[in-house]
């Protein structure tokens, strides 16, 4: 089980940065063509929103399964950083993420007619994004 779900969530990882890098790209384009928000450009917002909140399900799963997340947490484990990075800094940094690529969905969900929902999804979906690169586990990326 634990392999499985370590495959799911490194392998949807991509479906997700593609998802949110679509998102992004289509609020800034909005955002400058001072276009209004459309239900159309909300439902194209839930190619960032869905892989991620899935992809945050499986992680937190994960976490609470895999040897290197729960289970490992102790002081020394905060001295190494690669096990720092999988017990602190990538939960968390993730878990901020998907708060912050949630609030521009609403925020933009309620700006259908005004040019704002653009802005809300090219802010909020760009600084999730941001974070997710910051904290990937490049070492550990599927292909490496």
């Amino acid at each position: 089980m634990y392999t499985g779900l370590q495959h799911l969530h490194s392998y949807l990882s991509y479906l997700v940065l593609l998802g949110l890098v679509i998102s992004f790209i289509v609020g800034l384009a909005g955002m400058f063509g001072s276009k209004p928000f459309s239900d159309k450009d909300r439902k194209l917002s839930l190619l960032g929103l869905i892989p991620t909140h899935l992809q945050w399900v499986i992680g937190v799963i994960l976490y609470f399964v895999s040897p290197l997340g729960a289970d490992s947490i102790s002081g020394a484990a905060m001295k190494d950083s690669v096990t720092r990075l999988y017990i602190l800094e990538h939960p968390l940094t993730m878990i901020i993420a998907v708060i912050l690529i949630t609030i521009g969905y609403a925020r933009a969900k309620r700006s259908i007619g005004e040019n704002r929902g653009f802005k809300n999804i090219a802010i909020f979906y760009g600084l999730g994004l941001l974070l997710i690169l910051i904290r990937i586990p490049w070492n550990a990326w599927p292909g490496n």
